[in-house]
């Protein structure tokens, strides 16, 4: 016999007798108690009905032909389906071998025959009421875990859960794709021998390993890993000790390739170096244009001492070549050619320093020396421009890191444009160079002219490539400037000053005081 003999939606229990009077009672016993009750009067039926409505009560006899209870039981519990349901025998073996052998099997209880029936209610109420909570309990964890299984393999790195040896014991999608194994094929292996080359060797000093013995978490990039073909491929990896109430339990690793991501660095390290080298190269071919622009100049300044020079020389030949000629005078001749010689070396030094690329690396500079020996260059502009130069620092001015050529370029590139104002506003005022302490970490530099100033749609303009002010200008000087300026770690920029006439200024890292790429930024 097998049959439904009532309906219930919340609890199925299971009858199993070979008895038909004892499935009556049974029937009789439970149908009003809310249950949904199935009948067996034999084994293999009752494994098929179990199977298909997973009750959660059984009641079942143990002394049934072909089949008996127990193996009924067995099989329940190796069914993976029925594996949860609770058995209860009915029996009226009563020895505690019987009972003993059929807990061993997986049943959850014993009714001794001839059975009472509130036992029985009692009985099926408890274990249907445990089953239920078991089973709420077990869907309510499966759903967790395919919670966090959706966010964990949602991650785009790749994720593994060590044990302490290294075993891996979870792994998410994206540590299969990295990998290129499926995600179960990694669960079981060996993370440092699957990783490593070297495992096999040591293992002492491999990544991750501090973290499964020494519960050390770890944090390390470009990190070379194998895949499992054997390619090996660039990581950065997190190693986290994986602890239960302070009891090391392994690790959990989230690694990533940064194959694409160093690529990227270096050829962005490539494409920082070009600019460097084609910004150098704009900052020396504008030296080059600014000497171009002073050579008439220059000829001049060089001109004079070497004039100077053929001069006292024929003095001193015609000194030379009296009968009793003046040792003394022939004397003061010679002095005076060696210090025209030295005033045209002078210029050519300045020149020629000038003219350099410059140098790698930056030095300690003292501010004044480098303005005073910027003003001097300036001279021969002045002279042009009919115009005046005014240095005026602070005492006590700490030095400062930066490129003395480049600092230089920028100083006289102000200098110029100050003197080709002022001459152009017909002021006679000197152009006006000072430099002070800006904060803790910076010296300022400002050149401040009483010319005819800046419009003002042009201020945010004014260090754009290629815009000018000036009829024949290119506008790669102030452009070139802050390229310059930057790079020493300061800042330039432009002020409206009180009155006509614009200023111009640039800071510079003090020295020690913390110089890099940003140094003046805060100031």
């Amino acid at each position: 016999m097998t049959a439904i003999a009532s309906e219930n939606s919340e609890v199925t229990v299971l009858l199993v007798d070979d008895n038909p009077q004892n499935l009556k009672v049974l029937y009789e016993t439970l149908k009003d108690k809310g249950y949904r009750l199935l009948i067996a009067n034999e084994g293999a039926k009752a494994l098929d009905l179990a199977h298909r409505h997973r009750p959660e009560v059984i009641l079942l006899d143990i002394m049934m032909p072909e089949m008996d209870g127990y193996e009924v039981c067995e099989r329940l519990k190796n069914d993976p389906v029925t594996a949860d349901c609770a058995v209860v025998f009915l029996s009226a073996l009563d020895d505690l071998a019987s009972k003993v052998k059929g807990f061993s099997l997986g049943g959850a209880d014993y009714i001794s025959k001839p059975f009472q029936s509130q036992e029985v209610i009692a009985r099926v109420d408890t274990h249907a009421k445990v089953i239920r909570l078991e089973r709420e309990l077990q869907a309510r964890n499966r759903e967790l875990v395919s919670d966090q299984a959706r966010i964990l393999n949602s991650i785009s790195e790749g994720i593994y859960g060590l044990d302490e040896n290294g075993v891996i014991e979870f792994a998410n999608q994206a540590a299969a794709m990295i990998v290129n194994c499926p995600v179960e094929d990694l669960i079981g292996k060996n993370f440092f021998d699957l990783h490593f080359a070297t495992a096999s060797d040591s293992d002492a000093c491999l990544p991750v390993m501090g973290t499964c013995r020494q519960g050390v978490a770890e944090h390390q990039r470009d990190i070379q890993l194998k895949r499992v073909d054997g390619a090996a491929f660039p990581a950065e990896y997190r190693a986290t000790p994986k602890l239960d109430n302070d009891e090391l339990h392994g690790a959990v690793v989230v690694f990533r390739d940064i194959t694409v991501e160093l690529n990227n660095e270096r050829a962005l390290d490539e494409a920082r170096t070009l600019v460097q080298e084609q910004r150098d190269q704009l900052a020396h071919t504008s030296r080059l244009t600014t000497m171009g622009e002073m050579a008439a100049g220059f000829a001049h300044e060089v001109n004079q001492p070497l004039t100077a020079i053929a001069n006292y020389a024929r003095v001193s030949g015609r000194v030379m070549a009296k009968e009793d000629p003046d040792l003394s005078l022939l004397h003061e001749t010679m002095e005076k050619i060696e210090a025209q010689s030295h005033r045209a070396s002078e210029i050519i030094r300045r020149i020629r320093r000038f003219m350099k690329k410059p140098a790698t690396g930056k030095e300690i500079l003292a501010v004044p020396m480098l303005l005073e020996d910027t003003r001097q260059f300036a001279e021969v502009d002045m002279r042009n421009n009919e115009g005046g130069i005014e240095v005026v620092f602070e005492d006590d001015l700490p030095d400062v890191v930066a490129d003395p050529v480049q600092v230089q370029q920028v100083a006289l590139n102000f200098i110029r444009n100050a003197l080709e104002a002022t001459r152009a506003a017909g002021s006679s005022a000197p152009v006006e160079v000072t430099a002070r302490r800006c904060g803790q970490k910076c010296v300022r530099v400002q050149v401040r002219d009483h010319g005819v100033g800046v419009a003002e749609d042009a201020e945010d303009k004014l260090f754009h490539p290629f815009f000018t002010t000036k009829e024949d200008g290119m506008g790669i000087g102030l452009a070139t400037c802050r390229s310059l300026i930057q790079a020493q770690g300061g800042e330039i920029g432009y002020e409206r000053p009180e009155g006509a006439g614009a200023c111009f200024y640039f800071t510079l890292p003090v020295a020690g005081a913390g110089a890099g790429a940003d140094a003046c930024a805060a100031e």
